[in-house]
Order: C-alpha cells, then structure tokens, then sequence
C-alpha cells in the first residue's frame, strides 16, 4: 500500500498533467467541469492535487479531454 507521501505526490502529478492537457486544448475549468460532469470545485481540488478521486472521474476526464492516458500519467 502506497505511503501518505506517496499518494499525495501521485495525486499532485496527476492535476498537474491534468491542467496541462486542459490548457493545451484551450479548455477552461468550467468547460472541462460541465464536459466531464463535475462541479466545478471538485475539478479545482483535483487539479491543485488535492482530493482522491474514483477511476470512473478519471474516466470521465479522459474522454472529456480527448487526450491519452499517457499523458494524464506522465511522469
């Protein structure tokens, strides 16, 4: 099982990669938040790597940004 560190750095990367892709496609939060079904503050913490959050919201995200999950994982 993954450290306490470990997950927050995980979830930091991802809303990192998430705002990079979102911003790369000229997506506001709004946007992105109504594509994906989300409200908008949930998207907020996601991206600040703030909250953990279910695969199918990962899911959801993927197909609202089009984008491949290697870019959503990148390192």
């Amino acid at each position: 099982m993954p450290s306490s560190a470990s997950t927050f750095q995980q979830l930091k990367l991802f809303g990192a990669n998430l705002r990079r892709e979102r911003i790369a496609r000229k997506i506001t939060q709004e946007k992105l938040a109504e594509l994906a079904d989300l409200n908008i503050r949930t998207l907020q913490k996601i991206e600040a790597g703030q909250t953990n959050i279910l695969v199918t919201t990962a899911m959801r995200l993927h197909a609202a940004l089009g984008c491949s999950w290697d870019e959503l994982m990148e390192r």
